[in-house]
């Protein structure tokens, strides 16, 4: 590591010292040239504690308003609604990195200045990524985000900078990227006690910040235990379930749970065999140093010395990973496919009004996450499935259906790894007129010609399923998966071409005028940049993941059709 490095690491632990931090058993040390900055053993303690952390330290939404300079321009501006909680941090640490004399000074200078993440991407890395889910969000996410600093950042930050005698200061889009990338790769979703996030005041009540937070959108209040598991880093994706973060259990008073930064235990990597997890001490029963964030070893054997401490960002797809944090894991168990039938489709297909009203009725979903864990339970489970897995039914694809008892229960239901409420919305599409009559039919037949009442979403689709069966919605889906591969294929040819490229390939970054494009626009040369190579990696496993459950779609439309015969 360069001396300027080093000098910035003793200026930074002089400043957690300054901050009450305590390393009992652990030292921040570079790591390599990918992970940054990491978290290494440095002797076997006893309780297995190895950091300590205040809360006061967390750069939280109430740190921000509480801030001496900041924090009344601030809170003007998130009482009048110029700023949610996500976007009070992100302002904050845009405005905090660009000031010289910020007190958060040693903390900005150990975080990296560039990413990994697609926003971050060139033209020509981004066109590595076309044809998969993150394409277009990229590019979606870029255009917001562009919006945004033009609309309303730019002039917030430079508002908050004459606060600290620089109104001429120039902020730059890049600024802003920067901060945005910091938060969503670095925070954390935080237990606070309620008492600790609410102080009361003199008069026994809340304070009007704490109102005005709580009431913002962003903060989950709940009671009870909390789960140990994984650190949970935000998500941006709505269809993604995050896992929360592994805490200890509070057991008086109510949780409030705050997206924050937390200086020291944010330098822990990804692995996914965890050697620790960070958790919250609301007393100092614990650790001695209440209201603290501390990082807990989470093996019973001490770790070895000047080994890398990693905790778990959760399961997460390289998706995800890639999107937020700017790497990806080679043979990631927790990979999953999105497939989606597009809004706008859905307007051009037969009888489309009535359709439509079908799926609100329903409230079916047009959009899938399958997880690769779904397989092991398919008609072609991988060799490395357990027999527990494979022996593991879903949840009843099939509800009370077939009242009338026509159609019978398919041999095959317990096998199918596409999710009900997909394939509700799939065979709704996929109908014919004579189908949709009788629908029409059996949920009059149910309710009564006058409509004495309206029919549940289950009776929507036991009546779908009778007059319809399995085949269109197979038939619909395989056509998807098959459109899914054409465009995954299109310009970067087939998964055995990304294989060959990644096996012939050397990580390093290398000038854009040495790529070279063969046929179908693959890159020729065996040097690729790290964001070429997590891109092709990724998308090596969206091919994958496309072949495997086109494959599960076909052979269950071969199954529907034999047995509707």
């Amino acid at each position: 590591m360069a001396t300027l490095e080093e000098a910035k690491l003793q200026r930074f632990l002089q400043w957690l010292q300054l901050n009450r931090v305590e390393l009992r058993g652990c030292n921040i040390k570079y790591s390599d040239s990918i992970k940054g900055f990491g978290i290494f053993s440095s002797n076997h303690s006893s309780d297995g504690i190895l950091l300590v952390v205040p809360l006061d330290l967390a750069i939280t939404p109430m740190r921000v308003l509480q801030d001496p300079l900041l924090g009344p321009e601030c809170r003007a501006m998130f009482e009048e609604g110029e700023v949610d909680d996500r976007l009070l941090i992100t302002l904050f640490l845009t405005v905090e990195h660009l000031r010289e004399n910020s007190s958060w000074k040693p903390y900005f200078d150990m975080l990296p200045t560039t990413f990994g993440n697609p926003l971050w991407f060139s033209d020509n890395e981004l066109i590595e990524l076309k044809g998969t889910t993150l394409y277009r969000a990229t590019q979606l996410q870029r255009t917001t985000l562009q919006s945004l600093f033009d609309e309303k950042v730019k002039r917030l930050a430079e508002k908050l900078l004459t606060l600290d005698g620089h109104p001429e200061r120039d902020v730059k889009f890049e600024d802003f990227l920067w901060a945005n990338s910091i938060f969503w790769s670095r925070a954390l979703n935080i237990p606070f006690p309620r008492c600790y996030v609410f102080p009361m005041n003199s008069e026994g009540q809340e304070s009007d910040i704490s109102s005005k937070i709580d009431n913002s959108g962003t903060l989950t209040n709940g009671c009870g235990s909390l789960s140990n598991g994984e650190s949970a880093k935000v998500s941006e994706y709505d269809a993604l379930q995050d896992k929360i973060a592994s805490t200890a259990s509070i057991s008086q008073g109510e949780i409030v749970w705050v997206e924050g930064l937390v200086p020291g235990i944010d330098f822990c990597n990804h692995d996914f065999k965890a050697a620790a997890t960070w958790e919250v001490d609301g007393t100092g029963a614990t650790t001695g140093v209440p209201f603290s964030m501390y990082l807990l070893s989470a093996g019973e054997n001490p770790s070895q010395i000047e080994k890398e401490i990693s905790i778990s960002y959760g399961n997460k797809g390289n998706e995800e990973l890639l999107y937020l944090y700017g790497f990806v894991m080679n043979d990631n168990p927790d990979d999953y496919l999105m497939v989606h039938y597009p809004v706008e489709a859905t307007q051009k297909v037969d009888f489309s009004e009535s359709k439509a009203q079908l799926l609100e009725a329903q409230k079916a979903e047009l959009r899938c996450l399958l997880p690769r864990s779904l397989l092991n339970r398919g008609f072609f489970p991988p060799s490395n499935s357990s027999v527990e897995d494979q022996d593991k039914s879903g949840s009843s694809q099939l509800c009370n259906y077939s009242w009338s008892g026509q159609r019978k229960t398919p041999s095959y239901l317990h096998k199918l790894v596409f999710p009900a409420d997909f394939l509700n919305a799939l065979r709704t599409l996929a109908m014919k007129e004579n189908e949709l009559y009788r629908v029409s039919s059996l949920l009059e037949e149910l309710v009564g010609s006058g409509g004495e009442r309206q029919p549940t979403d289950t009776e929507v689709q036991a009546a779908i399923w009778e007059a319809c069966g399995d085949s269109g919605a197979f038939q619909l889906l395989v056509d998807l998966l098959n459109m899914k591969m054409l465009d995954l294929e299109e310009g970067s040819g087939t998964e055995e071409n990304d294989t060959e490229l990644l096996e012939k390939a050397c990580t390093g970054e290398i000038p854009e005028d040495r790529i070279e494009s063969g046929t179908n626009g693959i890159v020729q040369n065996h040097l690729l940049s790290r964001n070429r190579q997590s891109s092709i990696i990724y998308r090596r496993g969206q091919k994958q993941l496309t072949r495997l459950f086109l494959k599960e779609a076909e052979h269950a439309l071969q199954l529907a059709l034999t047995e509707e015969l």
